[in-house]
């Protein structure tokens, strides 16, 4: 649970309650609260580390710099059944409706039979959520369902693109790199063109009859070497 992760968290290192917030998936306030105490009830704190969430070098790392992002251990797939509903353990069911709520608001392209397969819940419960008519909802907080362990990002991932791919919808692009290209190819246009005027300038006033001094190589430019009597 990532009430209980947190506290193992803050009892046990000396990470900062951001990172403790960002791996636990909690608001900050609720890891001051439980670091303070005054969280609604004790916590028996779940070591991350015995889970297979974590591991020693991770966490000394986030230690070494308050601004690291913990990484969650990738443990093995375990054997998954291939007919039935998905078995969520109980002491993570009581997390199914923030888990929903996260996709729902971050990804609402994704079907409900999606929401369905990848957390195991009913059609029912997701349309109340989606509807906000859930009996709970006042007490939902959208929260990254694998974080809360309740499917692995690779399955979380596959169902986004696949949804993404019934909508239509492109993949998103990150177009800073051409904005910038095309404002330093107008830049080097413009400079050209200037150079270009210059140029014609210089020449047409040579032509005109304005002869350039004897000590100037080119028209506007002298040379170094040569003295003038002047």
């Amino acid at each position: 649970m990532p009430h209980a992760t947190a506290s193992w968290l803050v009892e046990n290192t000396s990470l900062t309650f951001e990172q403790i917030a960002e791996f636990c998936g909690l608001h900050i306030l609720e890891v001051q609260a439980i670091a303070d105490d005054t969280a609604a009830t004790k916590l028996t704190g779940r070591d991350p580390i015995r889970a297979g969430e974590l591991t020693h070098e991770e966490i000394e790392k986030g230690q070494e710099d308050p601004n690291y992002v913990l990484q969650m251990h990738k443990a093995p797939d375990p054997v998954r059944r291939t007919k039935g509903p998905r078995y969520t353990p109980v002491s993570k069911r009581q997390d199914k409706p923030d888990g929903i709520a996260w996709i729902i608001k971050n990804h609402p392209e994704v079907s409900d039979g999606q929401i369905s397969k990848l957390i195991g819940t009913t059609r029912t419960t997701i349309a109340a959520i989606r509807e906000r008519s859930h009996w709970n909802m006042a007490n939902i907080t959208p929260k990254d369902p694998v974080t809360l362990g309740l499917t692995s990002q690779r399955e979380l991932d596959a169902s986004i693109a696949k949804a993404q791919k019934a909508a239509g919808a492109a993949a998103p692009t990150d177009e800073r790199f051409e904005s910038d290209r095309d404002a330093l190819i107008e830049q080097l246009r413009h400079e050209r063109e200037l150079h270009a005027r210059e140029a014609e300038a210089a020449l047409a006033a040579a032509e005109a009859g304005d002869e350039a001094p004897s000590d100037e190589i080119v028209p506007g430019i002298r040379d170094p070497f040569k003295r003038s009597d002047g």
